[in-house]
């Protein structure tokens, strides 16, 4: 797997923050084992569902990179047909033909994202941070904005400040912007004003595809 140029991440407050992310990992374990196992009988009528809806298997695994350029194995709920990608790396649509009945439903309202507390268990993922993107379009987006993978200086996150301000509707520079933000401005109580501002994200299924 390729991995990013660590070099090239410029170096910022986080790491003058050791004693501030040494407790929001221990939060992110213990929130992500708790959820688990609450979830668990909820998580295993989600995957028969999966299995009855359409053929493929009931997780959908990709390559993402993360902090510091390191390249994991996103893990999620397969939401698409077995096929998606026949045709190369592309983003996904609201409307996309690729969504399977039950994807709609479980990307809808994020469902298909709870396996990613396997990520954060595994140290590759936070509760809170920049969302996750494949090198192909960090790649993409690096000839425009030579400096964007400087939002790899902390761990990606299931939603952070660029989710809830905008998601999948803002272009990369202000997701690149708002993630900035977040890692300059890092603190517990900006992480939860994020999760206090994911909720109606979720439940009135905001900005999703």
């Amino acid at each position: 797997m390729k991995v990013l140029n660590e070099q090239s991440l410029v170096t910022t407050s986080t790491k003058n923050k050791p004693l501030h992310f040494l407790v929001k990992q221990m939060i992110d374990t213990l929130l992500s084992l708790c959820l688990l196992i609450l979830l668990f009988p909820f998580l295993i009528i989600i995957a028969l569902v999966i299995k009855l809806d359409s053929r493929g298997p009931v997780f959908y695994t990709q390559e993402r990179i993360g902090l510091d350029g390191q390249p994991f194995l996103i893990i999620k709920f397969r939401t698409m047909y077995i096929d998606a990608e026949k045709h190369g790396p592309q983003w996904a649509n609201q409307n996309d033909a690729r969504i399977t009945a039950v994807g709609y439903y479980l990307r809808k309202y994020r469902i298909d994202e709870i396996p990613q507390f396997i990520n954060i268990l595994r140290g590759e993922m936070s509760i809170i941070g920049p969302r996750p993107e494949r090198l192909v379009f960090i790649e993409d987006f690096e000839k425009e904005i030579p400096h964007f993978r400087n939002r790899l200086q902390v761990k990606p996150g299931i939603t952070g400040w660029a989710q809830i301000n905008g998601g999948y509707d803002i272009d990369p520079k202000e997701k690149l912007d708002l993630d900035l933000y977040y890692i300059y401005n890092y603190s517990i109580l900006l992480d939860f004003k994020i999760i206090l501002k994911s909720i109606p994200v979720i439940l009135f299924a905001k900005g999703w595809r």
